[in-house]
């Protein structure tokens, strides 16, 4: 298939652990998949890219297993970014128009683009401004007033920003792998891109991205998005957990964590016993099925606490109606719904990615919807006219 006759939409996850794309083909209003590729990613510490190289020779093979399968070579990606350096906060942006008059698209650009022009800390730069409604004369909660007259337009958004050296070493990555870099997109948006329908935004939802090294939270209200931020616990927490606890080597905890364990005690025979791995020369180990699910469980507890409280920070524990949505590898651990209902107090499903045609089965997990997610925002950037997919909205104004 020659580059030159499709439009192609490639998505690029820049996980802690494996580095993952997605390519896809625009057609008419549509996108269908290609191809995916996944490698191995050693490059990274606590959620910080330490090894460029790495991470380097990570894309390029993630890429040239992809373009075996897609039979076209994209040039050009939508990245994702995470990690501990990624957090959101909310501006405010006064436009005084001197009389009274109707408001027009340009106005509201205008509006949010005094908004983004937040005070940072040295090494942050702004990664996305997201619009959530707009005052008008002191008449708050204004969705989209296109038309209406006032005086005095406030827009209100929430604004995600990056470190700027992080940032950079990633553009630098995907450059020295031969792609150029569209856009860089928070991870948990791009999970919930793919796998939250607009009108499911609307009614209020929490996408939980649950990664090797951190886990990224997206809170979405009225298709506006109300908070961003990363928490330190993930995944690789709760392996470490049962290595200390049971005395075993990380990887035997890892095989363990995902061959046996469940993060809600109580689902599985508590007289089950499990053999643990044991160095040679030694004796063969046993424990009971149930100690190591309380280990997960007390991890998993903590770290939902933590979501929870994000929640109750926005005011939002009672106002989730469409629930909580978990996307990443944690959210492959076996009961992680489970307990998630019992912390959240509400609905608690996987995130899979939706709307993209020949999206084959393998990759129907919650794995690959970042990298469905960015795939599916680099079919919009690319798009003239909004389509069926599109963020739609508020945020359809910074584009």
């Amino acid at each position: 298939m020659s580059n030159n006759k499709v439009r192609l939409a490639v998505g690029l996850d820049l996980g802690s652990t494996n580095t993952r794309m997605v390519i896809c083909v625009l057609e008419n209003d549509g996108i269908r998949f290609l191809g995916h590729g996944e490698a191995p990613s050693t490059g990274w510490s606590r959620g910080r890219l330490n090894d460029q190289e790495a991470l380097t020779e990570s894309i390029r093979f993630a890429t040239q297993e992809a373009e075996r399968r897609a039979q076209v070579s994209p040039e050009a990606v939508v990245l994702g970014i995470g990690g501990p350096n990624v957090s959101g906060i909310n501006s405010r942006g006064l436009y005084e128009f001197g009389r009274k008059r109707q408001i027009e698209i340009d106005d509201l650009r205008y509006a949010v683009e005094l908004a983004a022009k937040v005070r940072l800390e040295d090494d942050r730069l702004v990664l996305q401004v997201c619009p959530q409604d707009f005052t008008l004369d002191g008449r708050a909660g204004y969705r989209n007033p296109r038309g209406i007259a006032c005086a005095r337009l406030e827009a209100n958004v929430h604004v995600v920003t990056a470190s700027a050296q992080e940032h950079q070493a990633l553009l630098t990555a995907v450059h020295e792998a031969h792609l150029a870099a569209e856009e860089s997109v928070f991870e948990a948006v791009a999970g919930a891109y793919a796998s939250v329908l607009p009108e499911d935004r609307a009614r209020g939802v929490c996408v939980v991205d649950i990664g090797a090294q951190s886990t990224h939270i997206a809170i979405y209200e009225g298709d506006a998005l109300m908070l961003a931020t990363t928490l330190p616990i993930a995944g690789d927490h709760f392996t470490r957990d049962i290595s200390y606890i049971l005395k075993a080597n990380y990887d035997d905890a890892e095989h363990l964590k995902r061959e046996y364990g469940w993060a809600l005690s109580g689902l599985t025979s508590d007289h089950s016993v499990i053999e643990l791995p044991s160095p040679e020369g030694r004796a063969p180990r046993e424990v009971f099925r149930s100690t190591l699910n309380e280990i997960l469980e007390a991890r998993a507890e903590e770290l939902l606490g933590h979501v929870y409280d994000e929640i109750r920070r926005v005011g939002m524990e009672q106002s989730l109606l469409e629930g909580v949505v978990l996307t990443g590898g944690g959210a492959l651990l076996n009961g992680m719904c489970d307990i998630a209902e019992r912390v959240l107090n509400c609905q608690v499903r996987n995130g899979l990615a939706i709307g993209i045609e020949d999206w084959p089965e393998e990759l129907d997990t919650p794995i690959w919807a970042t990298a469905a997610g960015l795939a599916m925002y680099s079919g919009r950037l690319k798009l003239k006219s909004e389509w069926k997919r599109s963020v739609g909205g508020l945020s359809a104004l910074m584009r």
